[in-house]
This record gives structure tokens, C-alpha cells and sequence, in this order.
């Protein structure tokens, strides 16, 4: 039989936390995916899209239960929080996406459960609930049969790492594969990749010196060769860059550079010597010594992790 996932709408729903997970079960196969609003009325999601459920919420799946975010979660319908307080019992797993973490707490779902959502919510998340163990950092967490995720798009990294535990690592690989996707990410992974977690410099040349860095980490990065692609003394490019982007230019580049290898290693057939030129370390020993100082493996064995 088909592991039955119900996708839970109400009205300004986010689109994307709603058909990020449903492209990711329906691609695996052996899903059976359906959707339900409270009354089983279309509903509009935050963007203006109508989407149409196959019904109405009555009894709550057995198998996965997917409670997305939206602007739809700030004031939510009485009705479906207290449907989540009688149903969520029945559900081998409930995942949220973004800020339906908030109706799995408003529901008592969360309460003694470490938790995440998106990193602008996450302090009113711990404010409002108190009682849930709120994690701003990783992309989802996965605590007992509850699983949240961080902003939009991590619901697909959630749903991808669910289809892994029931249908393998390969599985959700080739999804992850034909959905373009660019990367599958670990659950532990920050919700900020190197460019996020900067800031974008205000001025144009420094701006190109952060794609340059960006597209070529495997080039001449050191102070001296960007502040003459920026046309300035490298006193004042480091200034500059700091002022700007938030961190000095040449941890900027070593994030750059760990965050590369990283995707690489796990998008990649290629060896650890050929991922340390293509990400920019002189030596497949520095590679090393820069995996085990940031996240206490090194390449080898992150590749077989991840």
C-alpha cells in the first residue's frame, strides 16, 4: 500500500512549501499525496494562486502529514489548529515547512521538542512558545516523528531526506537530480550559505569581486590580487570589504572556498585532489586541515556522510 502524505492548505499559504514537498513524494513514487483545507474550499495561497484540495480535512493520515508556512500562519483559522490539536496523534510523521511551525506549536505539537523555521521567526517562535526547544541554525530538524524545517525551499531538502529513510540514498538522489536541484543538503547545514551570511557590498567593484571570488576559487584570491581587481591600495580594499561585506576578505575566502569543496564532494564523482584545485586549496592536506577545523571530519569522510 501507498504511504498516504496529506498536505495540509489553508488560506495564504506559501506556494512553494506546498508544492516543493509534493514534486519531491510525487517524483519518488509510492506515495500516494493529497490535499486538504478545512472545509475542502480552494484556497489562495500568499501570492495570489488559487489552488483546489481533493477535500475536505477529516481524519489525519496515518502516514506523513505536511503542515506548510505563509502569511496565513500570523493570525491562523481557529479551526485548523484545532484540528492539528485532535489529529495530530495519528501521523507516523508531521514535517512543517517555514512557519507552520507555528500551528504545530499553537496545536501543543512542539511543545518539549527541539525546532526549527525560518531564521526572521525564530526568536518570536521561542517567545510565543516557550515550551519548544527553538534551533534558529540548521536547515530542518527531526526530533522523534516530528520534523521541522527553515524558509521555503528547505522543505524540499526535508521531504528529500525523508524519501532517504524510506526509500534509500539513491532514491533521493536521483530525485534531487532530475528536480535540478543544486544540492541536497544535510539537515545540520546552516540555513546560510557564504553569501547570506555576508552581506552584498554597496559598490560595484567590490560587488564583481565577490562573483569573481564566487565563479573562481580556484584563482589568485589573495589581498593583493582583489584589491587590484578592485582599483584600490590593499589597505583600503580591506577596509572596504569588511565595512561592506561583514568579514574580512580572507575568511570571506575560505568560506567561499569550504563551501565549494562541500558541494562538491557531495554533487561530484571527482577525487579529494581534483575537489581541492577546483575549490582553491594549494594542497589536498590544507582541504583537510579546513574540513576537520570547520566541521570536525575530514573530505573523506564527509563524502560518505553526505
Amino acid at each position: 500500500m501507498a504511504h498516504h502524505v496529506q498536505i495540509v492548505l489553508f488560506d495564504g499559504v506559501q506556494s512553494l512549501d506546498v508544492t516543493g514537498p509534493l514534486e519531491v513524494f510525487t517524483y519518488a513514487g509510492g506515495y500516494r499525496v493529497t490535499t486538504a483545507s478545512i472545509d475542502g474550499a480552494p484556497t489562495r495561497t500568499s501570492s495570489g494562486l488559487l489552488l483546489t484540495p481533493d477535500g475536505a480535512l477529516g481524519a489525519a493520515t496515518s502516514g506523513t502529514l505536511v503542515v506548510p508556512g505563509g502569511e496565513g500562519t500570523r493570525a491562523p483559522r481557529p479551526e485548523v489548529v484545532a484540528w492539528l490539536r485532535a489529529e495530530g496523534h495519528r501521523p507516523a510523521r508531521i514535517m512543517s515547512v517555514c512557519t507552520g511551525a507555528f500551528l504545530l506549536a499553537a496545536a501543543g505539537l512542539l511543545a518539549g521538542h527541539r525546532a526549527t523555521t525560518h531564521w526572521q521567526y525564530h526568536a518570536s517562535l521561542a517567545g510565543r512558545h516557550p515550551e519548544v526547544d527553538v534551533d534558529p541554525a540548521p536547515i530542518f530538524v527531526r526530533d522523534g516523528r516530528i520534523a521541522t524545517s527553515a524558509g521555503v525551499t528547505t522543505g524540499i531538502d526535508l521531504a528529500l531526506a525523508l524519501v532517504e529513510e524510506d526509500r534509500g540514498r539513491e532514491v533521493a538522489l536521483a530525485i534531487a537530480r532530475g528536480l535540478v536541484m543544486f544540492l541536497r543538503r544535510p539537515g545540520g547545514q546552516s540555513q546560510f550559505s557564504v553569501q547570506l551570511s555576508g552581506q552584498v557590498a554597496h559598490r560595484e567593484p567590490l560587488r564583481e569581486v565577490q562573483r569573481m571570488i564566487a565563479d573562481h576559487p580556484e584563482a589568485d584570491l589573495s589581498v593583493p590580487a582583489l584589491a587590484a581587481r578592485a582599483n584600490l591600495s590593499p589597505r583600503q580594499f580591506s577596509r572596504a570589504f569588511a565595512a561592506e561585506i561583514g568579514m574580512p576578505p580572507g575568511r570571506y575566502v575560505d568560506r567561499v572556498r569550504l563551501e565549494t569543496a562541500r558541494r562538491l564532494l557531495e554533487d561530484t564523482t571527482d577525487g579529494v585532489s581534483e575537489v581541492a584545485r577546483r575549490a582553491g586549496y594549494g594542497t589536498p592536506e590544507a582541504m583537510r586541515r579546513a574540513f576537520l577545523a570547520a566541521v570536525g571530519v575530514g573530505p573523506a569522510e564527509y563524502r560518505r556522510r553526505f
